[in-house]
């Protein structure tokens, strides 16, 4: 199985730093944030990565990174050009994609500390057409994506509500979604949304309405390190994941 890091952005919340360094590229602990994300998928059994990044810092993810090979995979780089929504940039990956083949996306600011094969292994299992994502209990899931769960099957997602006020379950939705070749053309035929961006929300939905969306809740530490606040935590809770 083949893997997509999503590493672009402009990584507002984090300035001034990033108004010179790509948030991805921001120390986590020892290491760079992406870095974890890189070796997420390696222990999932996931060698095979495209990473999508922008054109600020290109440099110095090739510089550090290069082929991978150091990391134990290899990384094929795509630039996205201008900032038009997760969707968009996960498109850039459809010639990495073959026909019929499943893969795993990856948000470059989500740190996991759990081991995320066994979620790799039940996708695996699903019909094609399908898609899973992974859920992590929040304090506030109001500053999330939130999953609504259907109530005739306890296995699926019936819908997603970005940012709710009143949330109807205490999830969110992180940034580590899997998906077969399937999902670009779900892509193709999104609408952009108010902000003018083309929504992962909006794909995962597609999926859910058509009872195809199934989850797993992670029960270790997650973060999608683009706050100071953030950031920070995930420096302390990651110091000792790596060596």
């Amino acid at each position: 199985m083949k893997g997509v890091i999503l590493a672009g952005g402009t990584g507002t919340r984090l300035r001034p730093l990033t108004l010179y360094l790509n948030k991805h590229l921001l120390p986590v602990g020892k290491y760079p944030m992406i870095v974890y994300g890189i070796e997420s998928l390696r222990k999932a059994g996931i060698k095979e990565i495209f990473m999508v990044i922008s054109k600020q810092s290109s440099g110095l993810y090739t510089d550090f990174l290069g082929s991978g090979e150091a990391f134990g995979v290899s990384i094929t780089y795509r630039i996205q050009e201008q900032a038009g929504g997760i969707a968009e940039a996960l498109d850039l990956a459809k010639g990495f994609i073959l026909p019929e083949e499943k893969f795993v996306v990856l948000l470059g600011d989500n740190l996991f500390a759990d081991d995320l094969s066994p979620y790799v292994a039940s996708y695996v299992k699903q019909p094609q057409g399908t898609a899973r994502v992974l859920l992590k209990e929040v304090e506030d899931p109001r500053r999330y994506g939130v999953p609504v769960f259907d109530t005739a099957n306890n296995k699926l997602i019936s819908h997603i509500e970005e940012k709710p006020d009143q949330p109807k379950s205490g999830y969110s939705v992180t940034g580590f979604y899997m998906f077969d070749a399937s999902v670009f053309q779900l892509i193709s035929g999104l609408a952009p949304s108010a902000r003018g961006e083309l929504e992962i929300t909006d794909v995962n939905n597609v999926y859910a309405a058509a009872g195809g969306l199934e989850y797993d809740i992670v029960p270790g530490f997650w973060s999608d390190a683009g706050t100071f606040e953030s950031l920070q935590e995930a420096a302390e809770k990651m110091k000792d994941l790596l060596p």
